[in-house]
């Protein structure tokens, strides 16, 4: 008997060519074709099974980790995978796990920081998993202020060795994946001192356990963390602490891409120049902006699915209710977010060219483009964790009450990816990086330097200033070059007035720390100029397919619009735009809702991701959710017996009064 799809009507209001659609999400046919086949793979290997996960004890969830983990390099080594090939499989697993780190962070590091011999030496293991890496630099007491970190290495001239030592408590190393029972190794981020002088904070290269028998090494203590935020999520991940008690390591364990200690005990900086380092920041910063599209995707799709399915109020003689989906509350509430799930995926996509065109600048010492790059690397991986952070949130809520349950999939993912606001960067310390260079441009403007990149609208600084928004009919709004201004303009104008502000007090750093708040808001400004334009970007390239182009447009509109009516204050305020032609973008944000409408569940569609994958009940590609969901219920632990345990212990004695009172 064939399976019913309840969203088979949806799927022929689609006005575009979804298999084209696929492969502009996807980025390439190529792309899609692999992401395709090795979703299907994972799919169907009863291993990589995950809906029991929530429900597993943590050293079960732990144990099971591991069995995915080396099954997956298992069916790695037999199908003989591509990098790609492999990444994907690894991706669509989707359980955190040690190898995460070992590929996303140990890796990339020592390709980025190690120099030649290093790399020879460390990356065969490394790429046949013959070790297991992690990425060691925060710590119990310093985070996002590495500078501040306090595990020191020492240099002992007398044995050609650096002494790893964990000085205070707070020195501890805290959070690293993959640490607290897997990794034999570890990139140890920490103070160099040779000679009593302190170099700052350089990586090394330390074994923490044995390969033999895999226990930890002399002078190392090291374990997990414990549990973390929510039932399954990032406790399949051994986040660990470690200590060193004078450990000792080889001088050429110290990563020496950049700058070295030689057998004499002198500090060197290499012939390679330092701002090597930032290659391995995009790459990293780059994943991460790729990833929030993935996680907002998944939490729409499922949301949107189920906003077709649902029905409450509206009936009318006796026929069907009204689809959530149909009312313009949770329209204004989801379609936003789809929007804003191609966005993500259209400046990530940038983000991938930019680390090309970042590498092959540093490779030819051309350093020109690096502070203009940190800053809008910076600023996308705060702006774009935190909106999908929040969005995930938004999803749960858009699916009511049934949106609780962990079968909805959607408490899981908050819970796995909240974390992305604060590693690789607290998202609030990375906006004040950003607006450190904003007043840095914009304190620059008349001394002849040209801003360039991102930043290039800084250059039409005099007009953006004084431009008014020609608006005059909603539909104006739907201009590219419309919208494109008035985001340059409120961004050039609240980075100005700080600027102007900052000048007000005798002491920047002062005034810095007192303007903090309007110097985030600045940033955030400037970042959503980034994705408006690199989407703008994206809708100039040819897009082939039926309607595909056009529901590009729509969206495009709906994610610009969008933000122009949350953040109208910001618009208005910097005389941007009237609060008049800021109502007609709400009018015309209304009209193109009911354009999103009818192309909804076809554009979720296009993410292509399997029921495996998505790990939601309300969100299954066929939308037969009801008998699902309370098949469900069924499964839990809690119903395996019908009477309770306890039950005799302590519901019958209640019932039946029979309880004892104490006598005081």
């Amino acid at each position: 008997m064939e399976a019913l799809d309840y969203h088979a009507e949806e799927r022929r209001k689609a006005e575009f060519d979804v298999e084209e659609m696929k492969i502009v999400w996807a980025g390439s046919r190529q792309a899609y074709e692999i992401s395709d086949r090795v979703a299907r793979l994972v799919a169907s290997d009863p291993v990589f099974r995950k809906d029991n996960r929530t429900m597993l004890s943590r050293k079960d969830l732990f144990k099971d980790t591991l069995r995915k983990a080396a099954h997956a390099w298992k069916r790695i080594i037999e199908l003989r995978l591509s990098e790609e090939e492999a990444s994907k499989l690894r991706f669509f697993v989707d359980q955190p796990v040690f190898t995460d780190l070992h590929w996303g962070m140990f890796i990339p590091a020592i390709k980025g920081q190690g120099n030649e011999e290093q790399q020879q030496k460390w990356l065969p293991m490394a790429y046949k998993m013959q070790i297991i890496g992690c990425y060691a630099q925060t710590e119990l007491g310093h985070g996002s202020n590495v500078q501040g970190l306090e595990t020191t290495a020492t240099f002992d001239p007398e044995t050609d060795e650096f002494v790893i030592h964990s000085p205070t408590l707070t020195s501890s190393k805290w959070w690293p994946g993959g640490l607290g029972k897997v990794s034999t190794h570890a990139l140890v981020y920490a103070r160099l001192i040779t000679d009593g002088q302190d170099h700052g904070v350089h990586g090394f290269i330390v074994q923490l356990r044995s390969l033999d028998d895999h226990l930890p090494l002399p002078g190392i203590t090291v374990g997990d963390i414990g549990m973390k935020f929510g039932s399954g999520a990032y406790n399949s991940m051994d986040n660990g602490v470690l200590r060193f008690d004078h450990v000792r390591i080889p001088r050429d364990q110290m990563l020496m891409g950049v700058s070295q200690v030689t057998r004499e005990g002198k500090f060197m900086q290499s012939d390679v120049p330092r701002q090597l380092v930032y290659g391995t920041m995009v790459y990293v910063r780059q994943k991460i902006v790729s990833d929030a599209s993935c996680a907002l995707s998944r939490a729409v799709c499922i949301a949107t699915r189920y906003s077709a399915v649902r029905r409450q109020f509206g009936a009318h003689n006796g026929g069907p209710e009204t689809q959530v989906i149909d009312y313009k509350t949770q329209q204004s509430r989801l379609f936003p977010l789809l929007a804003s799930a191609y966005a993500f995926r259209f400046v990530g996509e940038w983000l991938k060219w930019l680390y090309t065109d970042v590498t092959q600048r540093l490779q030819a010492n051309d350093f020109s483009t690096l502070p203009e790059v940190h800053a809008c690397t910076a600023g996308l991986k705060s702006v774009t964790t935190t909106a999908t952070a929040d969005a995930i949130e938004e999803c749960r809520k858009l699916c009511g009450g049934h949106g609780y349950l962990s079968s909805s999939g959607l408490p899981e993912l908050f819970a796995v990816y909240v974390p992305a606001c604060t590693y690789e960067g607290d998202n609030v310390v990375l906006l004040l990086q950003v607006a450190r260079f904003l007043m840095k441009t914009v304190s620059q403007l008349g001394s002849g330097k040209k801003p360039v990149g991102t930043i290039a609208y800084m250059g039409q600084s005099e007009h953006l200033l004084q431009c008014r928004c020609e608006v005059e009919r909603a539909e104006d709004w739907l201009k590219p070059n419309v919208i494109l201004e008035a985001f340059e303009a409120r961004a050039a104008r609240m980075s100005v007035t700080c600027a102007k502000n900052l000048n007000n007090f005798p002491n920047q750093e002062e005034g810095f720390a007192q303007l903090a708040t309007d110097l985030a808001e600045a940033a955030v400004a400037h970042v959503q100029l980034i994705i408006v334009s690199k989407f703008i970007e994206k809708l100039q390239q040819d897009i082939p397919g039926k309607g595909v182009k056009r529901q590009l447009e729509i969206l495009f509109n709906v994610y610009a619009l969008s933000l122009l009516h949350k953040h109208l204050g910001d618009f208005v305020a910097s005389s941007c735009i009237t609060p008049k032609q800021g109502a007609l973008a709400n009018e015309q944000l209304r009209l193109l809702y009911s354009q999103v409408r009818p192309n909804a569940i076809a554009l979720v569609d296009a993410f292509n991701y399997t029921d495996h994958y998505l790990g939601s009940v309300l969100g299954r590609y066929d939308g037969n959710v009801y008998p699902k969901l309370y098949e469900e219920a069924w499964k839990d632990p809690l119903n395996e017996t019908v009477v309770p345990d306890g039950y005799h212990e302590y519901i019958r004695p209640i019932l039946k009064q029979h309880i004892r009172v104490a006598r005081l």
